[in-house]
């Protein structure tokens, strides 16, 4: 039978092909990648022969990333991310691989995986179960549990095959789903909206400076701020404590204030001299008791991080990770391991590293145990006798194991329950014994020792000490004093990173004052005792008469010093790295395997920083961020979103709950957040405000401002197109992927408003392609049009091509358009395509705005302009152009509509010259009332704006106004108040009016 066997790292296939080889008939070959070679030799799994092949994945196999449809920042609004689709695939750089696994799984029956035992190891097991199914359905999988590299895990375990684990599998599924839609959501949103918002100064090239979230990373950020603020806002105080001193052959004891200290120096200073008046001080307790200093749990990967940043000053990320050269042979025992950093879901490009893990080498060489574990204590089973021995011949603690293995030394304890388990790994300890490797560097000959005489002192007996505690009175007010004893120091001989002072104080014994407090005497039954022995014994009371100084001092004595001190209080300090981890640990946020990688990237992301005591202090930028949501009313910096969420994966690995529940439970929650942040973003830009300048540059702002998709995008065909509201109220439908693609479609300028619909075009392709509900200003388009228009963006609409044409892209209100300033997005401006259309633009707008305004002058010549017009029509054929000239002949009273009830179109036709300043009514008609609604003339929108009509009556003789006429605007809208503009006389209109040009 032929079994595939894959590990996790290309160090680890070497190490478990040469332990069940034992090292004899070991065969290596190539594979297509060049890193992950293939090891053969046969073996014997219960009582069957196999042919091993041994090979190894570096890491995840497979990445989760969004469609690529969704990848690029700009192709989608980010509140689509918490239902965009996602793939999970094998990357490029993994492909040869891929293939590796393929070809030798055709040839295998069996599969075995060696991929760490934690959650993250189960999953990468199925992503390599998954590839070698594909090619061999009939593939039979299973899985080897180990925590060590040594012969004697390496073989129980592949004698003891398991299942892989499907629950564990789904809990990181679950976990890497719900952190690439959260954290890339929120990187969008507050990347786009700041970043070119402000003069961010942290980094030399801000334009392209990621202002990341990560679920994880900011509840981190979070710990760092708040102690931040609390060390800000601390304002000193003053107060004031009395010390007492009492220094005697024995030696001196300090006694402490029993209050503390006060406030008020009014009342420490009445105190204190009632202290000085009767400064006798009576022992009112002297109380003697045995104190034991407990060992510490079992060491997991937490307390490790810990214990190095505390002891050795190491940071986390140090700790598990040591940057090291690209050539490291493989031959050495700390074996360079190529990983690909998991791609953060808000990048596009991935980023290699080599590294070379300090813990992650001492257990691939086999010196320690696996060194990501959650477990803090020994199973049973554990044969903890067994890892003392081989430490016998340490120079410096193999004494110490030879006295915890000899029962009559009685320092063997068997070690305490930490109350943690993973179910995957025991607690690191050392495997094999080193008295020091020549290839180490000093942080491996620390974590080692470490290791080992962690491992050494939680099986050993607590310390034990004698511990005194003495209380006296000073006129009324209590002081304390307490000294201690070592008397066994046992694990603490071994574990040498800890102490456990004391200080000797003089012998008390119990005295007490009379009642009026003022006088010390011995207590009663002394009294009586002396009595007796002056009736009884005369020369005994001398002799006690002749010692009474020493008895004296057993029972009261008078204070070497007593002081009233002053002080201020102070606030806590920053927080160190293990402060740090120790927050996070109790917050839940991370894993054992993760919190040095975020405690990382708030350093990367420049959130925070840490000093030479590795004390955090946040950033301008990590603080503006954290003032932002607090601000909001979220408390996204806090950890107890993230906290529930780490729940409900322990829940899935458990099989309490199911991954799918998980998702849809922790997505909704956090895309309501999303939404209420960015509709509150206002609180976000106040924040940074208070830190940095801003900006001249165009902001992201308004990409913030994302609309429906309409279709996808026809050119770049990678992002969406959307419909926008641009700064001067026009509409858009642009592409998300702009600047790249500039793909855009300009509605007319005449739309008041605009919404996507869900209905899909059926004519234009590639769909869908969603229409939309368009709204025009009556004023603005020919009357023959309706304002309500259900439009499709696609080649199909010709009646939106036609209002597009009519009424142009821009706004038919000049003045309310602002102009742009230098910098500005040239997004807003429409494309020009070639020299016609530049011509067709500017003719238009001359044209336009020049003759409407034109007509109110006195020297205006009606026939000049319309020559113009009717010149500029012959050169540039198009809708635009007719309607200027409609309008013109509208305003100079050369047009009359006729349209009669057998006619569906508008024709114009042209009166004489004569009447261009002057019309006659037909008196006999009774004006331009008495003729058909159909025949009506259209007036013009003058200077006094479209509430006043400017309509001009014919007049009868002596140019008297017909009352019942009917006036209408070039739009066809009726107009009332017929009037002269220029002085308000009903009587005449402004044409013949005498105060013209005055």
């Amino acid at each position: 039978m032929r079994v595939l066997n894959v590990a996790e790292k290309p160090s680890v296939a070497k190490a478990v092909a040469t332990i069940l080889s034992r090292n004899q008939g070991l065969r290596m070959r190539e594979g297509r990648s060049r890193y992950n070679k293939l090891f053969e030799f046969n073996y014997s799994i219960r009582g069957q022969h196999c042919q091993m092949v041994v090979t190894s994945v570096t890491g995840h196999l497979m990445e989760l990333e969004f469609e690529d449809r969704f990848r690029k920042w700009h192709s989608c609004d980010p509140a689509h991310l918490y239902q965009a689709p996602v793939r999970k695939f094998v990357p490029e750089d993994k492909l040869d691989i891929k293939r590796t696994l393929e070809e030798e799984a055709r040839k295998c029956q069996w599969l075995v995986l060696w991929l760490d035992c934690d959650r993250e190891g189960e999953n990468i097991a199925f992503e390599v179960l998954e590839v070698c199914t594909q090619a061999n359905r009939h593939l039979d999988a299973w899985r080897a549990r180990f925590s060590a590299l040594i012969d004697r895990e390496i073989h129980e375990s592949v004698q003891n095959l398991v299942r892989p684990n499907q629950l564990f599998a789904d809990a990181v599924d679950a976990r890497q789903e719900i952190d690439l839609r959260i954290g890339a959501s929120f990187t969008r949103f507050q990347t786009m909206l700041l970043r070119d918002a402000f003069v961010i100064d942290i980094a030399a090239d801000d334009r392209n400076l990621v202002l990341s979230y990560g679920p994880c990373q900011f509840p981190t950020l979070g710990f760092v701020v708040e102690r931040y603020w609390e060390v800000q806002s601390h304002e000193p105080e003053g107060f004031w404590t009395i010390n007492c001193s009492h220094k005697s052959d024995e030696g001196t004891a300090t006694f402490n204030w029993m209050r503390g200290h006060l406030f008020d120096y009014t009342c420490a200073v009445i105190i204190y001299e009632m202290c000085v008046q009767e400064p006798t001080a009576t022992v009112t307790k002297v109380r003697q008791q045995e104190k034991r200093k407990y060992p510490p749990h079992p060491l997991n990967t937490i307390e490790l991080e810990k214990r190095a940043s505390r002891y050795f000053h190491m940071s986390s990320e140090h700790t598990m990770k040591e940057y090291a050269k690209v050539a490291v042979n493989l031959h050495v025992r700390f074996v360079t391991k190529i990983v690909t950093r998991a791609r953060s879901a808000w990048f596009d490009t991935r980023s290699w590293e080599v590294e070379c893990m300090v813990a992650e080498d001492l257990y691939q060489a086999g010196f320690i145990s696996y060194p990501r574990t959650e477990t803090d204590y020994f199973s049973e089973r554990t044969d903890l006798h067994g890892i003392v021995r081989e430490q016998l011949g340490h120079p410096i603690w193999g004494s110490y194991a030879q006295l915890l293995l000899d029962p009559e030394a009685g320092l063997w304890r068997n070690p305490s329950n930490g109350g943690h388990d993973d179910k995957a790994h025991p607690p690191i300890h050392p495997t094999k014994f080193s008295a020091g490797e020549s290839q180490w560097s000093q942080d491996h000959h620390r974590l080692y020792e470490l290791v080992v005489r962690h491992f050494l002192a939680c099986i050993s007996q607590p310390a034990v000490g004698a511990e005194t505690t003495v209380e006296i009175d000073i006129a009324g007010e209590s002081f304390s004093s307490s000294g201690r004893v070592i008397i066994a120091k046992n694990y603490l001989d071994v574990y040498r990173f800890e102490s456990w002072g004391g200080s000797m104080i003089p012998t008390y014994v119990f005295g007490q004052q009379d009642l009026d407090s003022r006088k010390m005497i011995v207590n009663a039954e002394l009294c009586a005792g002396l009595y007796i022995l002056t009736v009884l014994n005369p020369s005994a009371f001398s002799q006690f008469l002749s010692n009474k100084s020493s008895v004296r001092h057993q029972c009261w004595f008078i204070p070497t010093t007593l002081t009233l001190d002053s002080g201020v209080t102070r606030p806590p300090p920053l927080l160190s790295e293990a402060d740090l981890l120790n927050c996070m640990d109790k917050a839940g946020i991370g894993t054992d395997a993760t919190m040095h990688d975020h405690i990382k990237k708030l350093l990367d992301r420049f959130y925070a920083t840490k000093d030479a005591n590795t004390r955090f202090s946040p950033t301008n930028l990590g603080e503006a961020l954290v003032m932002g949501y607090d601000d909001m009313g979220y408390e996204l910096w806090k950890p107890y979103l993230r906290s529930m969420m780490e729940c409900d994966m322990k829940a899935v690995s458990l099989g309490t709950k199911r991954k799918n529940e998980v998702l849809t439970t922790c997505l909704e929650q956090m895309k309501a957040c999303f939404l209420d942040a960015r509709s509150n973003k206002g609180k976000l830009l106040e924040a940074m405000a208070l830190f940095f300048e801003r900006s001249n540059r165009s902001t992201g702002d308004e990409q913030q401002e994302v609309g429906d998709v309409v279709r996808q995008c026809n050119l770049c065909q990678e992002s969406n197109m959307v419909l926008r509201r641009k700064p001067d109220g026009n509409f858009m439908v642009g592409c998300l992927g702009y600047p790249q693609c500039r793909n855009v479609v300009w509605l007319p300028g005449s739309i008041s408003e605009a919404a996507v619909t869900t209905i899909s075009c059926n004519y234009c392709t590639p769909g869908p392609v969603y229409k939309i509900q368009l709204k025009f200003r009556r004023l603005e388009i020919p009357p023959n049009y309706n304002v309500d228009h259900l439009g499709c963006v696609g080649s199909c609409d010709e009646i939106l091509r036609q209002l597009t044409e009519i009424c142009g892209t821009g706004s038919r209100i000049c003045s309310s358009v602002p102009e742009q300033q230098e910098g500005e997005d040239q997004m807003l401006l429409p494309p020009m395509h070639n020299e016609a259309v530049v011509g067709k633009l500017l003719a238009f707008t001359v044209a336009k705005e020049g003759i409407l305004q034109m007509i109110a002058l006195h020297w205006f010549c009606a026939l000049g302009i319309h020559s113009l017009i009717e010149q500029i029509c012959e050169v540039v054929e198009t809708l635009q152009f007719h309607v200027i000239r409609v309008e013109h002949l509208a305003f100079c009273e050369l047009l009359t509509l006729k349209t009669t009830g057998e006619e569906s179109s508008t024709h114009v036709s042209l009166r004489s010259a004569t009447s261009l300043w002057e019309d006659s009514l037909d008196s006999s008609s009774g004006g331009r009332s008495a003729q058909p609604a159909s025949a009506i003339r259209r007036g013009g929108r003058g200077r006094g704006g479209r509430g006043r009509g400017h309509g001009r009556a014919g007049q009868s003789g002596g140019r008297t106004a017909t009352t019942d006429a009917i006036f209408v605007s070039a739009t066809g809208d009726p107009v009332s108040g017929r009037r002269c503009f220029v002085c308000g006389d009903p009587s005449h209109f402004a044409n013949v009016c005498p105060n013209r040009g005055m």
